[in-house]
């Protein structure tokens, strides 16, 4: 019960978050991530597609540009960080945008070929039940394809991130990222969510990639277009600008004042529920 509670609190994409995630998250370490999930999908060649935890749209648009004559329907807990997403567009593909729950979605069995989810998996409250969701609505023979970041050690920028704010407030240490959108990697437990929701044999890979940035924008990124801003905001000792200056600190003393190439690390993982 307690990690389903913080699970629904570090699901906290409102107000100004969509906006800078959008910005400065979605380039920086999304992006490339989503053309590389976009690409497993395409090589399944679905003509229906659902997409959970759509956020702004990242997977969407790679998967109109990958799956060209897919039909998807793109769902969010969220409503802020859909609207935010069909403000963007999806570049001229057939694309329907719908506020759902993964964990109760509203949808007929065996309706889709494909159920996709980009660094969505992490923040769910109850993994077994929304892998078991994607697995009713999966036509037979159709897969369910994610992704999730590795241990927050092998993602720099936001490791340096969270060490400064911990040192800074070892008291009541912010450590949303390393609890929540990197705080589900092994892959053990991973194949196991997945054999107890009724899809064993699923596969599992590491993708290694860079991310671009500046010590500032990651900075504002993580700090503010991250549920790590509602943390802070409530924090006791930490200002959201004297946790953004601080965090922009470290990233100087770490990797220099010029442009950042950051180490990043996720798993992409398929799933099929047996035929």
């Amino acid at each position: 019960m307690a990690e389903r509670a913080d699970a629904t609190r570090d699901a906290h994409f409102l107000g100004p978050v969509p906006d800078l995630y959008q910005r400065l998250l979605v380039p920086m370490i999304f992006q490339g991530a989503a053309d590389s999930l976009a690409r497993s999908v395409a090589g399944l060649a679905p003509a229906t597609i659902l997409e959970t935890a759509a956020g702004t749209g990242a997977l969407t648009r790679a998967m109109v540009r990958h799956c060209p004559g897919s039909v998807i329907t793109a769902t969010d807990l969220h409503q802020p960080m859909l609207d935010a997403a069909a403000a963007i567009g999806a570049d001229g593909g057939s694309v329907t945008w719908q506020q759902s729950d993964a964990l109760d979605l509203p949808f007929g069995d065996r309706t889709f070929d494909v159920v996709a989810c980009q660094f969505g998996v992490m923040f769910f409250p109850d993994r077994v039940r929304a892998f078991r969701e994607a697995a009713r609505v999966l036509k037979p023979g159709g897969s369910f394809v994610f992704n999730t970041w590795d241990r927050i050690e092998r993602n720099e920028v936001v490791h340096v991130i969270q060490s400064a704010l911990v040192a800074a407030a070892p008291h009541d240490p912010l450590v949303f990222m390393s609890r929540t959108p990197h705080g589900y990697f092994s892959p053990a437990q991973i194949l196991g969510d997945l054999e107890a929701a009724g899809m064993p044999g699923a596969t599992i890979h590491a993708v290694d990639a860079t991310g671009r940035t500046t010590a500032s924008e990651a900075a504002a990124a993580f700090c503010g277009g991250t549920p790590l801003r509602a943390a802070i905001e409530a924090h006791d000792s930490l200002s959201l600008d004297e946790a953004r200056a601080i965090a922009e600190a470290a990233l100087v003393a770490h990797f220099g004042a010029g442009p950042i190439d950051g180490p990043i690390r996720s798993f992409e993982v398929v799933a099929r529920p047996p035929t």
